[in-house]
């Protein structure tokens, strides 16, 4: 751990916050000469303390450690490099428009890589008004089901939330362009053609 570095970053977040250095220490119970230590480069917190100063400051532990958040890219956000993340734990689902490091329930997510609709993955879509409907003959129990359907385009995602148990429809606004990537709770991302 590079101490320079990381009292660096931690001055920068703490300003970012608009905290003194009493302000935060006392917010960790603890003095303000160590804060300043820190920030002077002279130490690095201790093990015990990063859980505390990563919740103050609204940053990783891990990149407390580096010493460096390392920004993504101003062009990262586009649409078509949506992301999607499943947590195996509790089953949430999240994405990201660009590069970012995911967790959650502990666990350091990787991405879903899509695969292209098969004959057992696949979606029916109709144009009924305004509307796609979806429709699909996958199981829905408690052990094997689709747990989202979401509707890709260039500036923004619509997505549908699915439970097991529930109907094997869905409607969503039509809109020009876009891509349908579903979830399976056992097999994956996949991307409907």
């Amino acid at each position: 751990m590079d101490c320079d570095k990381v009292g660096k970053l931690i001055f920068g977040l703490r300003k970012e916050k608009g905290l003194t250095q009493k302000q935060l220490a006392d917010t960790m119970n603890i003095s303000d000469r160590t804060i300043s230590k820190w920030e002077r480069g002279m130490g690095c917190p201790d093990v015990s303390l990063l859980h505390e100063l990563s919740k103050v400051l609204g940053v990783n532990i891990e990149k407390i450690l580096i010493g460096d958040l390392g920004s993504n890219s101003a062009d990262g956000g586009n649409m078509k490099r949506i992301k999607f993340y499943n947590c195996p734990t509790c089953n949430n689902v999240l994405t990201a428009t660009g590069e970012a490091e995911v967790s959650c329930c502990g666990r350091k997510l990787a991405a879903l890589i899509p695969k292209p609709s098969n004959q057992e993955h696949y979606l029916n879509v109709e144009n009924i008004e305004n509307d796609y409907y979806i429709t699909f003959p996958h199981e829905m129990s408690k052990e094997h089901y689709l747990n989202f359907v979401a509707l890709i385009s260039v500036d923004r995602i619509l997505f549908v939330r699915l439970y097991p148990e529930q109907g094997t429809d869905v409607r969503l606004p039509r809109h020009h362009g876009g891509k349908l990537f579903f979830g399976c709770s056992k097999h994956g991302l996949w991307v409907n053609d």
